[in-house]
């Protein structure tokens, strides 16, 4: 494994990458970081946790010029999420140089942005609908531009920008370095890299490693109404550090935080409806571990970014097997490991088939737990708690109090009413959850054109071949369009239309 050295890098980077705690190259990085040194094209493809930030964010801040200031480089990502994470980590990898990358992204005060552009940074890090805002009112200028960097394209394709990134790219310089990454590649981000990069170097991190190894996977066949229950009972057993509860639709995360919150977790939802400081707010919470538990839609959740999630739950199966993948690994980062428990319903378990076969990964039936597991489990919590406090605390202001007290109960008795009065017994509090239809998807929706092949098929290699036919861009229709954070509906006739202007 190659480490940061052997790239030939300035000194305050790997100063920057040694402060970060980064040793070693990742499999991405290893491979990404001597190809865009050299000024290439290049495709990745990689899933979100493999370090894919880092493989584009050490050349940006290595090949700038942190005298310029000018706008060099631009990195477009799906989310508004995403963005500030991205932006901060490149961030951190120039602390030691006169380079900043700015996150820019709908749902913040354009005006702010506009002061905040006056400040030159060299990197905007930034969703495409926000982005071709500022490209309209010329506020964001785009003639020094040398790198374009098109991160999860998938996603944004998905999320309905293909035509701004399309437009995106027509108006950057053309004489650019475009890198472009990517989880999976369907026929429609093959046809921007045919359009738009000269002939790309492919690197592929192959599922076998990014299909996150240290994560144990799970599934227990619930009913529906019966799977809130489970849930909390679940909860009490392993009392995870922080949690993620995903559910299909906004109403079933409303529900979820809400009854969470009733039974007595620190618990709190997240989706698109939700305005950009709520969001911020809530995430913060989540990071610093004053809510246990965050409840999110897939949406709201791509591209989250947050160390030391312990387990996942899927409290609805998710819709297919990238979604899977992109829900799991929210946990077992770094070299931790991570539990993911799938609950599915009697005729879910075809679709729970589809995406093991999908994922080359077979998840391992659990039986539900009793309510009598769930207050072990807040028993032995207790205990862990107390025996802790025994070799760490100072105790001597209590042990007075203590011996008393032992004068008149014995210490068995004793010792039985203090972990009854601190353990969480299981909370039966009564909750209504609207229930939710059975997930039945056609085999065929599991495996979308491009999933598993991992080759790009003919046509790499040239110099932007002539423009695709009318009504090739396709993306999948979805209950909701995220554009830098503006929620808005697009069908799939209007997200696939072809950009018509020449280049």
């Amino acid at each position: 494994m190659a480490t940061f050295y052997d790239f030939g890098l300035h000194h305050a980077i790997v100063r920057a990458l040694g402060n970060m705690g980064f040793e070693e190259a990742t499999a991405i990085q290893e491979q990404t970081v001597p190809v865009a040194l050299q000024g290439r094209d290049l495709i990745g493809q990689a899933q979100t946790g493999t370090g894919k930030t880092a493989a584009f964010g050490i050349p940006l801040v290595e090949r700038l010029d942190e005298n310029s200031g000018h706008i060099q480089g631009v990195v477009l990502t799906p989310t508004r999420e995403l963005a500030v994470q991205v932006a901060e980590e490149i961030n951190k990898i120039a602390q030691f140089k006169n380079i900043s990358a700015l996150p820019i992204y709908g749902g913040q005060d354009i005006t702010r942005q506009i002061k905040a552009l006056k400040k030159r940074p060299q990197i905007i890090v930034a969703t495409p609908g926000r982005f071709m805002d500022h490209m309209r009112r010329r506020t964001i200028r785009l003639d020094a531009i040398q790198i374009v960097v098109l991160d999860e394209a998938d996603e944004m394709l998905n999320m309905g920008f293909i035509d701004d990134i399309k437009e995106i790219l027509q108006e950057v310089p053309e004489n650019r370095q475009t890198l472009l990454f990517s989880a999976t590649m369907p026929r429609a981000i093959q046809e921007i890299a045919q359009q738009f990069m000269t002939e790309p170097t492919l690197i592929s991190v192959k599922p076998k490693e990014v299909t996150v190894p240290n994560i144990e996977q799970q599934y227990m066949e619930v009913a529906e109404k019966q799977k809130f229950d489970v849930l909390c009972r679940l909860l009490d057993i392993h009392s995870p550090e922080l949690a993620i509860v995903f559910g299909r639709t906004k109403r079933r995360v409303d529900e979820l935080s809400e009854a969470l919150t009733k039974r007595g977790y620190g618990a709190e939802g997240i989706h698109g409806d939700l305005n950009q400081a709520k969001r911020d707010s809530v995430l913060r919470k989540f990071k610093e571990g004053t809510i246990e538990v965050l409840v999110a839609t897939d949406v709201a959740a791509r591209g989250l970014d947050i160390s030391g999630v312990t387990h996942v739950f899927n409290f609805d199966i998710p819709q297919d097997s990238e979604s899977y993948v992109h829900r799991i690994g929210r946990t077992g980062r770094a070299g931790k490991t991570g539990l993911a428990i799938t609950f599915v319903t009697s005729r879910e378990i075809d679709h729970l088939r589809l995406i093991e076969r999908a994922t080359n990964r077979r998840m391992e039936r659990r039986s539900v737990p009793t309510m009598a597991e769930a207050l072990e489990g807040q028993q032995r919590l207790t205990v862990e708690k107390i025996l802790e406090a025994s070799g760490r605390e100072d105790l001597s202001a209590y042990k007075t109090l203590a011996e008393q007290l032992l004068e008149d109960i014995d210490s068995v008795t004793l010792v039985s009413a203090a972990l009854k009065l601190l353990t969480k017994e299981p909370d039966t509090t009564p909750v209504r959850l609207t229930e939710e239809a059975p997930l039945r998807v056609g085999k065929k929706k599991m495996f979308p054109k491009g999933k598993g092949g991992y080759g790009f098929g003919s046509g790499f290699g040239g110099k932007r071949p002539p423009r695709p036919r009318s009504g090739e861009f396709r993306p999948r229709s979805g209950d909701s369009r995220h554009r830098g954070g503006e929620s808005r509906s697009r069908s799939s006739e209007s997200a696939g239309r072809p950009y018509n202007k020449q280049r």
